[in-house]
C-alpha cells in the first residue's frame, strides 16, 4: 500500500513552491524574448487592452512547454541545493534515507509534469500558437504605414473600392516615416494594365477615421495604358506624367480586426500528434504520385524520336538488328545529318535538365514539408523528457554543490540550459534541412544530457567529490604520465628525530635491490612484444621498492638538517604498474595487442615508462649515497 509520508510531504511541499516561482520567472523571459521579436508588429497600430491581453495569454501557452525543462532544473537544483545548505539533506542520510528515496516523491511529480508538458503540446499548444499568430498576422494589417520592408514587394490588400496595390521601397527612414525610391502597381485593370507609379520619395499614414491612407509622393512620373492591351495588342497607347508632388488618398480600413488565418493551419507546429501522422501520410502519398508522374514523364520523352533525328529506314532497321549500334549508325551518315542530330540532342537535353531542375525544386519543398512535420513529432516527445532529464540533473547537482537561492543555482541552470537549447536548435536545424537523420537531429540533445543526468545522479548517491579539481588533475596527470614533485620543509615541533645508523644502513639495502632489479629486468632494452601482451603480471618487486622509499621519505622529513631535507626531496615518485602489462585481464591484454594501432599505442607507452623507470631507479641510487655522505658527515653525529 502506497503511503504518503511527512518527509514526502516536505519534499514535494518544498519543490512546489519554488516551482511555481521558477516557471512564472521562465515563462517570462521568454516571453520578454518572444515579445522583442515582435514589438514592431505591436508598437504604434492603437490596439487596446483586450488585444494585448489575448497576445500574452496566447503566447504563455504556447511558451510554456519549452520553460518548462528550465523551470524543473532551476527548481530542483535549488529545492536540494537548501537541503544541501541548511544540512537537512545530511540529518536525512544521517537517518539512513538516501538520496534516491529523498527524490522518490519528486520523480513521481515530475514524470506529472513531463505527461502535462505533452498534453499542452499535442492539444492546448497547437490551438493557442494558431491564434497568437492568427493575431500577430491581424496585428501587421493595422496601420501598414508603419509595417512597409524595404527592398521587397508590400501588398496593401484589397481597399473598399476593390482597387488592389502592391508598393516597392527600396529604402526607408524608420525615424521620420519616408520611403526612398518607391514602386507603386495598381491593378484596377488587371494585371496586365497596372497603373505604375515610380517616385523618389514618399510617405504614407493612415487618416484620422482610420479608414483611409493618405499617400505622398515626390519627384516621380505615372505611366498608364490608353485603351487595353491583349495577346494580339500592338503599339498600345499609354501616357505619362511627371510630377513634382502627388497626394493620393486610399480606402483602406486600418483599424484592428481579426483575420482570418485558416491559411496558417499548413503550419506543423500548429497541429496535434493525430494531425501530424495523417498529414505526413497524406504529404507522401501525395509526393509519391508526383514522383511517379514525373518519372513516366521522363521515361516516356526519352525514347521519343522526333522527325528531324529519324534516319532512313534501312539504317534504324540495321541499327535496332544491332541494338543501336552507334559507331555505325554515325559512320553511315552524312555530316548535315550528324548536325541536326547534335542540335536536336543538345536541345533535348537542355530541355530536359530544365524541366527536372524545376521539377526537383517541387520535391525538395515537398521533402522539406514532410521533414517539417516529421521534426514537430518528435520535438513533442523530446520537450517533454527534457523535463524528467532535467530534474535528474538539478536535484543531484543541488546536493553535491549544496548552494540554494537564486545565486549559483541560476548560473549553473542557465549554462546548462544554454548548452541543450543550443544543441537543440542545432540539431532541428540538421534535421529539417536534411543535413543529419531526423531522428538524430531531434534527440541529440536528449543524448547528450541524458548521460550527464546519470553520472550526476550516480555521483550524488555515492557522495562523491564532482567538483574536485584535485581529483580530476591527478587522473590527467595518470593518463599523461605526469607525476607529482616532493616538497619536503623543515617543520616547526619534531617530536621523533629520524634513526640515522638505521637510515644508513637501510639507503645501502636499496642501493643493492635497485642494482640487482635494474642488471635482470634490462629496462633500457625494448621489452618483448608478444609477452608483453600475454601476461597480466604485476611487478611487486617494484612496489616494495616504492613502499621503501616513501617510507625513508616519510621518516627523513622529521630531519632538522636543510640538506638532507633537499636531498630526500629529491626521489621521484615511482609508477608501480605502468611498465608492465597495460590491464590486470590477460585476455583483454591478448585483444588490446592483436588490434594492431591499440597495442602499438600501449607498446610505445609503457616502452616509454620503462626508460623513465630505469632513470628514476639509477636516480634513488645517486640520492640514496649523497644521503650517505650526508649522514655521516661530522655535523650529524
Amino acid at each position: 500500500m502506497l503511503r504518503i509520508k511527512k518527509l514526502d510531504i516536505f519534499v514535494i511541499k518544498s519543490f512546489i513552491l519554488l516551482f511555481i516561482g521558477t516557471t512564472f520567472i521562465c515563462l517570462f523571459i521568454f516571453m520578454m524574448q518572444f515579445l522583442w521579436k515582435r514589438v514592431d508588429d505591436m508598437v504604434g497600430k492603437g490596439l487596446d487592452l483586450i488585444v494585448l491581453a489575448k497576445f500574452f495569454y496566447y503566447s504563455a501557452l504556447a511558451l510554456w512547454p519549452t520553460s518548462a525543462p528550465l523551470a524543473v532544473l532551476l527548481a530542483s537544483l535549488m529545492t536540494f541545493g537548501n537541503f544541501g545548505e541548511r544540512f537537512e539533506l545530511t540529518a536525512m542520510k544521517a537517518a539512513g534515507i538516501p538520496l534516491t528515496k529523498v527524490m522518490r516523491p519528486l520523480i513521481i511529480f515530475t514524470m506529472f509534469i513531463a505527461a502535462l508538458s505533452f498534453y499542452f503540446q499535442n492539444v492546448t499548444g497547437p490551438n493557442a500558437q494558431l491564434k497568437l499568430y492568427t493575431l500577430i498576422y491581424s496585428m501587421t494589417q493595422a496601420s501598414p504605414e508603419l509595417d512597409i520592408p524595404e527592398s521587397s514587394f508590400y501588398q496593401l490588400g484589397e481597399g473598399r473600392d476593390g482597387v488592389k496595390y502592391n508598393l516597392y521601397v527600396r529604402k526607408k527612414d524608420k525615424k521620420t516615416g519616408m520611403l526612398y525610391n518607391l514602386m507603386i502597381y495598381n491593378f484596377s485593370d488587371g494585371f496586365e494594365n497596372a497603373h505604375i507609379i515610380v517616385a523618389d520619395s514618399g510617405k504614407l499614414e493612415s487618416t484620422a477615421d482610420k479608414e483611409h491612407l493618405y499617400l505622398h509622393l515626390y519627384s516621380g512620373e505615372q505611366f498608364e495604358n490608353l485603351r487595353q492591351q491583349n495577346a494580339t495588342s500592338q503599339n498600345v497607347p499609354y501616357r505619362r506624367e511627371s510630377f513634382v508632388s502627388k497626394h493620393t488618398l486610399i480606402n483602406f480600413d486600418t483599424n484592428f480586426s481579426m483575420q482570418d488565418g485558416s491559411f496558417l493551419t499548413v503550419n506543423p507546429e500548429f497541429k496535434g500528434l493525430a494531425k501530424l501522422h495523417h498529414d505526413i501520410d497524406s504529404l507522401n502519398v501525395r509526393y509519391d504520385s508526383i514522383g511517379r508522374g514525373y518519372y513516366d514523364d521522363a521515361m516516356k520523352r526519352a525514347y521519343v524520336a522526333t522527325p528531324m533525328t529519324r534516319f532512313d529506314s534501312l539504317q534504324m532497321e540495321k541499327a535496332i538488328l544491332t541494338r543501336l549500334d552507334m559507331d555505325s549508325l554515325l559512320a553511315t551518315s552524312s555530316r548535315t545529318t550528324l548536325e541536326k542530330v547534335y542540335s536536336e540532342a543538345k536541345r533535348k537535353v537542355n530541355m530536359t535538365s530544365s524541366d527536372l531542375s524545376i521539377k526537383s525544386l517541387t520535391m525538395k519543398d515537398g521533402n522539406n514539408l514532410i521533414r517539417r512535420h516529421w521534426v514537430e513529432t518528435n520535438k513533442k516527445f523530446t520537450l517533454s523528457l527534457a523535463c524528467i532529464i532535467f530534474f535528474f540533473i538539478g536535484a543531484p547537482l543541488g546536493a553535491i554543490i549544496r548552494k540554494g537561492g537564486l545565486g549559483m543555482p541560476v548560473v549553473v541552470s542557465v549554462i546548462i540550459f544554454l548548452i541543450y537549447y543550443i544543441i537543440n536548435s542545432m540539431g532541428e536545424r540538421a534535421a529539417k534541412n536534411g543535413s543529419w537523420e531526423i531522428w538524430f537531429g531531434t534527440w541529440i540533445s536528449t543524448f547528450v544530457t541524458a548521460p550527464l543526468g546519470i553520472f550526476f545522479t550516480y555521483k550524488a548517491t555515492r557522495d562523491s567529490a564532482v567538483f574536485n579539481a584535485d581529483a580530476y588533475l591527478a587522473v590527467i596527470r595518470k593518463l599523461l604520465g605526469i607525476r607529482t614533485q616532493r616538497h619536503l620543509f623543515k617543520k616547526e615541533v619534531i617530536i621523533e628525530d629520524p634513526d640515522y645508523d638505521r637510515i644508513d644502513r637501510d639507503l645501502d639495502a636499496l642501493c643493492r635491490e635497485c642494482e640487482d632489479y635494474m642488471r635482470q629486468h634490462r629496462l633500457d632494452r625494448l621489452p618483448n612484444y608478444i609477452r608483453l601482451f600475454t601476461s597480466n603480471e604485476k611487478d611487486s618487486h617494484i612496489r616494495e621498492v616504492s613502499d621503501r622509499v616513501e617510507a625513508l621519505v616519510e621518516e627523513l622529513g622529521n630531519s632538522k638538517d636543510y640538506q638532507v631535507l633537499q636531498l630526500a626531496g629529491g626521489y621521484p615518485v615511482l609508477s608501480t604498474d605502468a611498465h608492465k602489462s597495460p590491464f590486470s585481464n590477460r585476455w583483454l591484454n591478448m585483444l588490446t595487442g592483436i588490434v594492431i594501432p591499440v597495442g602499438v599505442f600501449f607498446y610505445i607507452r609503457i616502452w616509454r615508462f620503462r626508460l623513465r623507470l630505469h632513470k628514476d631507479l639509477r636516480q634513488i641510487i645517486a640520492t640514496s649515497r649523497n644521503l650517505q655522505q650526508r649522514i655521516r658527515s661530522e655535523e650529524l653525529h
